[in-house]
This record gives C-alpha cells, structure tokens and sequence, in this order.
C-alpha cells in the first residue's frame, strides 16, 4: 500500500481545478474505470468525453461564468458529469434533495435563483410549479428522459456539436452551493470553491490511505458534503474507481458491495446503527469492504467482529468546514471521538486550527467543555447573498461550529452537543446526546431522541422519544428505570413517548425541529413527575 503522499505523486502537478486534477490523473491510465452505476462502467477517457459533450450543451442554452444550475435526482452518473462540465465554464452546481416538498423546493431554487434545472422525470411536477412563478422560467433538461425527447439531457449530448474546449473556470470560482438542512429555519446556501473540492478530497486520501485501485462505494447523497467532498473527490484524487448507488439500501447494501467489490464506503451513524440491526442473513461475507468512514461508538465492534471490517474511522466536519478531524490511521482509536486534528498527505499544506472556547471567546483548558472554533483552508466561502449570517459564523477568522466539545490532554476532541442542542432544566446544562447515548444503550432500543419541553416551574423538563427494535418488548417505565440507575436525578427524563418511526433530515439525522414542533406529541407521553 502506498503512503497518500506516495499516491498524489503518482499524478502531474494540476492546478487546483476540477478539470486540471482530472486531466492529471486521466493521463496515467485513462482507460481504468472511473465510474461505475448499474450496468454503465466509464473509463477515466470515456466520462472526459462525456463532460465535453454536456459542456457544449450547456454552452447552447447560455450557461456562463458564475450562473447557477441545480440538479435535482438521486444520485447518478448526471450528477458527476454536471459538476465536472460547470465548473469547466465556471458556473456552479446546486445540488437539491429530490424529496423536497414545494415550500422547500420553491426556497432553494429562488433563493439560488438558478438559470436552468437538470432534474429526473419524477420531480417534475412539483419542481414545474415553483419554475413557473420565477421570471424568467430556468430552462429543463430530463436527466433521465428518453434520447429522443427535446428536453432530454441525454438526448442533447448524443446531438451536441463539437466545440473548442472551454476552460472559463479557476481553483477559487465557486463550484457548488450546498444548502444545509435547515432543521432549525430556511436553510442557508454554503459556497466552496473548486480548490476546496480538490483539497478535501487528498485530505480523504490522507484520511483513508485511499489508492488508485480503490473502489468507493458512494450511498450518501449528493446534495450533502460527505457524499461530494470526502467519497467523489476521494476518488478523483486517488485515481480511483466511483460506485454511484442512487439511495441508500439496508436490505440490499451487502450484496451490492460484494458484487462490485467495494473496498471502502462512507456512512453515518444512523446507517452503522441500521446495518447492525438487520437480520444477518443479508450480511455477504465475500464482500471486499476494507475501510468505512462514519463508523461511531456503538456500532464499531459489529463492524470489526461481525462484518470483519477492521479500519473503521470517525470525525468531524460540516458543510461549512469538511474533513476537519479523525481518528488517524496509525495509532490509538478512542471510542468516542472525533479524533485528533487532520492533515494534508503534503505536510507543506497546513491544516486546520481548532479552538475549545467558552462564552466570551477564551480558550478553555483541556477535558473542560467549550465552543469549537476552527480555522480551515477548505472552509466555506460563505452563504449564498447572506453576508450578515456569514458574519455572523466569524470570529476574527474562526469559524464558530455551535458545537460542544471537550479535548483531551493527547489533542483528541470528543463532541458533546450541538451548542443549541442543551436542555436548561433545573439550572443545570443537559447535553441531550449524553442522554441519548445513555439510552440508545438500552438492549431494547432501537433509536431514540431527547429534546426539551416547557417546565411550569420555569426553564426545560426532558422528553424522550423511543423507538423500540422489532420483536423486543418496552414499556415507558422501563426507560425511566434505566435512566435513574444511570443518570443524576435531574438528568432522568420526565416525558417518554414510544414511537413507530422518528422523523428525519434528508441527511438522516433525527430532525429535532419537528419533534419540538408536534404539540400532539406531549399529549401522547406518559408522565413520570415525581
């Protein structure tokens, strides 16, 4: 196995564009496989014609320098292609999440204020209502319509006319706008450049020792960091071969990894904690998985015993700041961590800076909880037309993340809570994850969230959200029982509520605004004030 600074010298020098580190590791071996979806497999060469093509059809419907396109589909082949071809001409994607109602879809392509729209037949109808009140109207292209139709992308490219190739765009062009989730209001458009894509992605190679023969499993979605900066730029600075799946799986994700042979996968916590409850008869082990990211505390010994995958990695980033921390490759993995600061495979590329601070902006002493505060070369060129939010995210160049950490005395960094994340009960500060990990510990217990409720008596009481696993019994009090053998007495929840199914972001984290928002759901807990 190459050292990651070995991998990067395979490949000329580039610079720091989409189409500049392509081209370098195009030309070493040009016909080795690049992506893979399905029953379509592209060769480095074959994907840079391909870009040719939807660049010239770009041209022809007026996309410039600075325009914004949105792509709006499950992740496929379209996707890809779109990036490469708009950052070549210096326009810039804006990956949607298809399962968009209107208020969101409407929000997002306005505020954006995109000039066309690349999106799959079954978002049409609603993705035609919000296009019908903007003036002027973007133009449509049909990612997966059939060739022969006047507003099929492929029908276009199979038809574009040759033209000189263009190379409009530079490394600090804006390449991409993803929006955040927008758990807590209207999300925010975060900008990065095409050198913080490139960046990131040989900070992936550093991260997981990835190699030119590697085969990245890609499950995440585009319209979210991890999916674009860590496995697709991974894989295009390593050299290395992308598996487009259009949506994660659960049923189906040990065969589809055996049978393309995937050597490495990023996933998140909620992932890791589905996989570990499936039923082991879909578990294959021929698979070739030697590497997964996102693997947290209570799934990684499954993960290495069960599922025989024994570099397992967990971090920090945002979409604001991408790949942050890890635990490092060498040495000790401290469960629970985000690990230490990461690094560049170029040592002569400084890294990121991080801060524990508390509520005025000082820096706290190691294992004491603070603010994180980072300073990044890949950090976010701000929000899209929002130069008060971006503001508002600094302090004298650190960016404030809102999330509670602690670093120990070795420079691990552990995250406790999102700063907004704390429940004030009593007058004490309750990380709601300390509970929820306390809890999700219960051998019943599939999935859980704690979230605060007005106390008549002023500040928050705790309410707790449970779903049970399959075939497993559960009775409210048993998780107030259980808390109260493990927990300070003001930390056992008032409120418990068993639920079918919690509610999720696109991203699949456990969408807290809504649980907050359902006045039903206090009416349904049982109440154990003592």
């Amino acid at each position: 196995m190459k050292s990651p600074l070995d991998v990067l010298k395979l490949f000329a020098a580039h610079d720091g564009t989409l189409q500049g580190a392509f081209l370098s590791r195009c030309a070493r071996d040009p016909e080795a496989l690049f992506l893979i979806q399905g029953s379509v497999s592209l060769s480095w060469r074959a994907f840079a014609r391909q870009v040719d093509q939807l660049v010239s059809v770009l041209l022809d419907k007026g996309v410039a320098h600075g325009d914004r396109i949105a792509m709006i589909g499950r992740n496929d082949l379209t996707h890809v292609l779109a990036l490469f071809a708009l950052a070549r001409i210096g326009a810039m994607l804006v990956p949607v999440n298809p399962d968009f109602g209107l208020r969101e879809m409407s929000y997002v392509l306005r505020h954006a204020d995109v000039q066309g729209v690349i999106a799959e037949t079954a978002v049409l109808t609603i993705a035609g209502e919000v296009m019908a009140g903007m003036s002027p109207p973007p133009w449509v292209l049909i990612s997966d319509g059939e060739a022969g139709s006047s507003s099929s992308l492929r029908g276009a490219m199979n038809v574009a006319v040759h033209q000189e190739p263009v190379r409009e765009g530079i490394a600090q062009d804006t390449c991409i706008i993803i929006y955040t989730s927008g758990t807590t209001g209207f999300p925010k458009g975060v900008m990065h450049s095409q050198r913080n894509l490139v960046l990131a992605g040989e900070a992936n190679v550093s991260r997981l020792h990835l190699q030119p023969q590697d085969r990245v499993l890609i499950i995440l979605p585009f319209f979210h960091v991890n999916a674009v900066f860590y496995s697709l730029s991974g894989t295009l600075a390593a050299g290395a071969c992308m598996i487009l799946i259009p949506k994660f799986s659960a049923s189906g994700f040990w065969q589809i990894a055996a049978d393309q042979r995937a050597t490495v996968v990023n996933i998140i916590e909620a992932i890791g904690t589905i996989l570990c409850a499936r039923d082991r008869s879909e578990y294959r082990p021929d698979h070739t998985l030697r590497v997964a990211y996102g693997v947290r505390q209570f799934a990684a010994p499954i993960f290495r015993k069960e599922f025989g995958i024994q570099k397992l990695f967990s971090g920090f980033g945002m979409t604001e700041i991408p790949g942050v921390c890890c635990n490092p490759w060498e040495g000790e993995y401290r469960p629970g961590s985000m690990g230490l600061i990461g690094e560049h495979p170029d040592p002569s590329i400084g890294w990121a800076q991080c801060r524990v601070v508390d509520d005025a902006g000082q820096d706290v002493k190691d294992n004491e909880v603070g603010e994180f505060w980072v300073r990044h070369p890949i950090v976010m060129q701000g929000y899209f037309r929002d130069a008060e939010q971006t503001a508002q995210a600094f302090h004298d160049g650190w960016l404030k993340t809102g999330d509670l950490v602690r670093r120990d005395a070795d420079g691990y960094y552990f995250h406790l809570s999102r700063k907004k994340d704390i429940i004030r009960r009593r007058g004490e500060n309750i990380a709601a994850a300390e509970l929820e990990m306390v809890i999700g510990e219960h051998p019943a217990v599939y999935e859980c969230a704690a979230v605060a409720v007005a106390s008549s008596l002023g500040e928050d009481d705790i309410l707790v959200a449970i779903v049970v696993k399959t075939g497993q019994l559960l009775v409210e009090s048993d998780i107030v029982e259980w808390c109260r053998a493990r927990l300070s007495a003001v930390k056992v929840p008032r409120y418990v509520v068993l639920m079918e199914e919690l509610p999720h972001t696109p991203t699949h984290k456990v969408a807290k605004a809504t649980l907050r928002g359902d006045a039903a759901l206090l009416a349904r807990a049982v109440d154990f004030q003592t």
